[in-house]
């Protein structure tokens, strides 16, 4: 598929003095040449910007004593989600009652991890901290193609990778000295249940869905209805 050819000509870098912090805004002056010639009226686009940009998203499962194919989700505090009120939502009652969601495990790139090698070596980190489990980089398997979540905001992309564990080689996570990661609750929930949470809008993080439908799309494990 051929994109149209529309060139972003930037005009004035109107980005404010970066305050200490996780994320920066940059606010840009830009105009849109188009393929007939035309060319746009100056606009003003805002977009979040942080030192590492990308993140892994890891698929942990096994496969149980009774045959079920198990995933492992870990609960997650999103202090975004607390700002939702009543009168900014369509649907109020479908919001998470507090700040958290469940999640697969994932993890920032570190800007020291940038390359194919290093997106290992921070799945193999990222697992460790939150999963607990200590697994060489061989035993991890990228799981299809990168994609950008939120690209009209921030140029982040997620990298997916699946690995197969021992339940019973699991031990303490190390986390990564965030205040929201302790206490956090982990579950090993059969793969078709969460597929299921994922349906009832009960498990509403996006890239756990993708991933684990992505799961079940390379190996057949459980269903896609």
């Amino acid at each position: 598929m051929d994109f149209p050819h529309i060139e972003l000509e930037l005009l004035e870098d109107l980005t404010p003095p970066a305050p200490p912090g996780f994320l920066r805004l940059i606010r840009r002056r830009y105009r849109a040449h188009y393929p007939d010639g035309t060319v746009s009226a100056p606009f003003v686009y805002d977009l979040i910007e942080r030192p590492a940009l990308d993140a892994v998203v890891l698929v942990a499962h096994y496969l149980d004593e009774s045959g079920v194919r198990r995933v492992f989700l870990r609960t997650c505090v999103r202090p975004p989600l607390s700002t939702r009120t009543p009168e900014r939502s369509p649907h109020p009652e479908r919001d998470p009652a507090d700040a958290m969601l469940w999640e697969l495990p994932a993890g920032l790139v570190e800007t020291t991890e940038q390359s194919p090698e290093g997106l290992v070596h921070a799945a193999q980190r990222e697992l460790a901290e939150e999963l607990g489990f200590s697994v060489p980089t061989s035993a991890f398997h990228e799981l299809g193609a990168s994609v950008f979540p939120v690209p009209a905001m921030i140029g982040e992309r997620l990298y997916f990778f699946e690995v197969s564990v021992d339940p019973a080689a699991r031990g303490e996570p190390h986390l990564d000295g965030s205040a929201l990661e302790p206490f956090g609750a982990v579950v090993a929930l059969p793969l078709s249940e969460a597929l299921e949470l994922c349906r009832r809008g009960t498990l509403m993080d996006g890239k756990t869905e993708l991933a684990l439908r992505r799961l079940v799309e390379r190996h057949g494990f459980g269903r896609l209805a």
